[in-house]
């Protein structure tokens, strides 16, 4: 399907909502070409090759917001199914700050987000790429004895989106990824591990060799891990994990979180947070970038968006729902549905993951955690890890079954070192980074 028949497609959605009886009408249409093969050792456990559609209907009517979603595309049914969610209007409450954006566009520059290698590349090459992570990881080391899987994965998609005020925009974008999950037998102990890689384009994808060797070797390198003393120390958050500590903060920052009394920093912008070093954006206009495009997901230009700067707390993340609510300008965060990052992340300092392991006298170093426990509201964190003790700079044993716990504001304020080992493989990312002390919970 080209771009403009996918435009075509909303443009009549719209032109049908308001034809009904509409106020406002905005609508998504969504296609992709999905390719996904698992292997477990030399056979193909799971293949998926399937192209999917979806069409989303956003409708206003005096004051009144109801949502439908369909992938029949047809004339008369998406008519009837128009007619019938303003028909359920009639029992929604009124919200004056429900409507269309009060601004729209999109974002002019080339953003480059469609690599032709993804969409041509041959479906045996793709198959080959998790065998052969599979192969690596088992010759590894003999004590590899089974995985979670080795994934290779890849979409290319086409999204229009249109509205009763005049937007039309449409684009298409690619994506990548290769994974792997080591299973490692440590006595009586089974140690896992999973790396990975992605990116819009093939040439960013980590290649299979590497992916499969650093798995393997987070695996093995966990064998005889002890729990460790309690104590309070310097943690550091290798940048997989660094990610998923910058996701919390996304969420105190989404101004749906803001509005509804569950984020830790509500009334704070203008305040200093973090130490200078924490310095965190959102971007949607980085070029190649996963979290990229040219407006959001309700028609909005994106936009390069400081909400950190060097500590200093500078904006929430806004759709215009709550732009309007809580008297605030979009910044073009909108996923047609809520509040989204576009590419969210800690801006990265100097050096490598092992050099700032060597300037730390002692600590620990978070490879990985479990479960979830984030208390939004306070800005309270704590989290099942397993990773390393650091000693004299060194890693000096593999360490699991202890907690890491902290507060997001304590957290930030403590960031006193930043590695510069960013890789922008999702829309929320961070590099390693190291708080100066944190509650390591253990023996």
């Amino acid at each position: 399907m080209t771009q403009a028949e996918a435009l075509a497609i909303a443009a009549r959605a719209v032109d049908i909502a308001m034809q009904a009886g509409a106020h406002g009408a905005e609508a998504a249409f969504s296609i992709a070409e999905r390719f996904h093969v698992e292997a477990r050792a030399a056979t193909i456990s799971k293949l998926e090759h399937s192209t999917g559609s979806s069409l989303q209907v956003r409708l206003w009517d005096d004051g009144r917001y109801v949502a439908l979603g369909s992938s029949d595309l047809d004339g008369e049914h998406l008519r009837a199914a128009v007619r019938e969610a303003l028909d359920q209007a009639r029992y929604v409450a009124r919200d004056p700050y429900a409507a269309l954006p009060d601004e729209s566009g999109a974002y002019e520059g080339d953003l480059a987000l469609l690599d032709a290698a993804v969409a041509t590349r041959d479906d045996g090459q793709k198959v080959e790429d998790a065998l052969a992570m599979e192969r690596t990881i088992r010759a590894a080391d003999s004590r590899i004895v089974n995985s979670s899987g080795s994934h290779y994965a890849d979409a290319v998609s086409t999204i229009a989106l249109a509205n009763s005020n005049g937007f039309r925009g449409v684009y298409v974008a690619s994506r990548a990824s290769r994974s792997t999950g080591p299973v490692a037998q440590d006595g009586e102990a089974k140690r896992t591990a999973h790396y990975g890689t992605a990116g819009r384009f093939m040439r960013d994808l980590e290649e299979t060799g590497a992916v499969a060797a650093e798995a393997a070797r987070r695996a093995v390198a966990m064998f005889g891990a002890r729990k460790p003393a309690t104590m309070r120390t310097a943690v550091i958050f290798e940048r997989d994990i660094a990610a998923t500590v910058i996701d919390d903060v996304f969420a105190a920052v989404a101004a749906s979180q803001v509005a509804a009394g569950n984020s830790w920093l509500a009334d704070r912008v203008g305040e200093r947070i973090g130490s200078d070093l924490v310095t965190i954006v959102d971007d949607g206009t980085l070029p190649g970038r996963l979290g990229s495009a040219p407006f959001d997901g309700e028609g909005v230009a994106t936009r390069r968006t400081p909400v950190f700067e060097r500590g200093v707390l500078r904006t929430f993340l806004y759709d215009s729902y709550y732009a309007r609510k809580l008297g605030a300008r979009t910044t073009g965060n909108s996923t047609g549905g809520g509040i989204g990052a576009n590419n969210f992340y800690l801006e990265p300092g100097t050096g490598s993951l092992a050099e700032l392991v060597a300037a730390t006298p002692r600590g620990v170093l978070v490879l990985d955690t479990i479960g979830f426990a984030t208390e939004h509201a306070t800005g309270t964190y704590s989290r099942g890890a397993r990773g390393f003790m650091i000693e004299n700079g060194e890693l000096a044993y593999p360490i699991d079954e202890f907690t890491v716990a902290g507060n997001f504001a304590d957290m930030l304020a403590g960031v006193d070192a930043v590695a510069g080992d960013l890789r922008f493989d999702g829309s929320t990312v961070a590099p390693s980074f190291r708080v100066a002390e944190m509650t390591v919970s253990g023996n």
